[in-house]
């Protein structure tokens, strides 16, 4: 323990005096070299984030946690502190500014995703309730809810006919995904709904169907699926995995939209990747999740890497 703690801090004094010789070396400091040298995006974003975050200075430190209508007074302050001239370096406040609305963005998202998550619904809250509603008509336009407590909401993939307890591990958020999905997308994500149910049907004709042993249970719950790869999705967000996607596809500070749209990417490619497995039974869910989310965090790891959008929900999205 000793020799690690002794190995950091030599490493750490070392580092600082290659700072000190590049920045005699080249007339910059460490922040104008990322911002000149690196293209914009994740690779330049993420290094200006760890630069402000491991640095000895408070400002530096603080500036990736400011509020957003402090982010231009803060590059004021960083750019008087590392004693730049604003005139003479004007690129170098326009890439600060965007990448602080980024990193400053990225924080603000978790905080209202993690809201939504942490409220429960709440069947007396008649905006939880339409919301609810909503879902099945997108998802069943041409099929009548006949009341509000209806095994019709295990067609949709719910465990009950009550739908309120399956969000009791996502909360709000859940709901929220579910619905954008199913009214952004509403053909893509009925056809996802059919073919959940019969995910086997759309590769076979019809005599070639009847001929195969009906003895898998290759098919999943749609709505209880969505949550938890509402429960991925946010998992990626707060482990700070999905920083590559979102400095890459988000010229400014990412919001709750991006979010969205990059859970309906997941559970597009999570029921691509599903049928790809083709699971012997329900009971591997665990297992093929997992082996979905280990590709996508492996994804993500490339800093150039932007989840490509497959729906008309995603189509606002720009790669820097």
């Amino acid at each position: 323990m000793l020799i690690q703690v002794c190995l950091y801090f030599y490493c750490k004094f070392l580092w600082r005096c290659l700072k000190f010789v590049m920045r005699k070396l080249t007339g910059r400091c460490e922040l104008q070299r990322i911002c000149y040298n690196t293209k914009p995006g994740a690779s330049r974003t993420m290094k200006i984030e760890t630069s402000l975050r491991d640095s000895k200075s408070k400002l530096l430190q603080t500036s990736v946690s400011v509020h957003p209508d402090a982010i231009e007074k803060t590059i004021d302050d960083i750019m008087e502190l590392k004693k730049i001239n604003p005139d003479i370096n004007p690129q170098l406040g326009i890439s600060l500014q965007a990448c602080l609305l980024q990193i400053v963005g990225y924080r603000n998202l978790i905080a209202e995703v993690e809201k939504l998550r942490r409220e429960p619904y709440d069947s007396d809250n008649p905006q939880h309730e339409e919301m609810l509603l909503k879902l099945w008509k997108f998802l069943k336009p041409n099929t009548p809810l006949e009341s509000r407590i209806s095994k019709q909401w295990c067609e949709i993939g719910f465990q009950g006919d009550d739908p309120k307890t399956d969000f009791r591990g996502m909360g709000l958020l859940g709901l929220y995904n579910l619905q954008y999905f199913a009214e952004r997308d509403a053909a893509a994500a009925q056809q996802v709904l059919s073919d959940s149910l019969h995910p086997k049907c759309s590769k076979f004709n019809k005599a070639d169907w009847e001929k195969k042993r009906m003895d898998k249970a290759i098919g999943y719950s749609f709505a209880i699926v969505g949550i938890n790869i509402t429960d991925l999705a946010y998992n990626l967000l707060v482990t700070g995995a999905l920083k590559t996607h979102f400095y890459n596809i988000a010229p400014e500070a990412p919001t709750l939209s991006h979010f969205q749209q990059t859970f309906c990417y997941l559970m597009h490619e999570f029921h691509k990747f599903w049928i790809e497995e083709d699971p012997m039974d329900i009971m591997e869910f665990n297992r093929v999740r997992e082996k979905f989310r280990k590709r996508i965090v492996k994804q993500l790891q490339n800093p150039d890497m932007a989840l490509c959008p497959h729906f008309a929900a995603s189509e606002g999205l720009i790669n820097m």
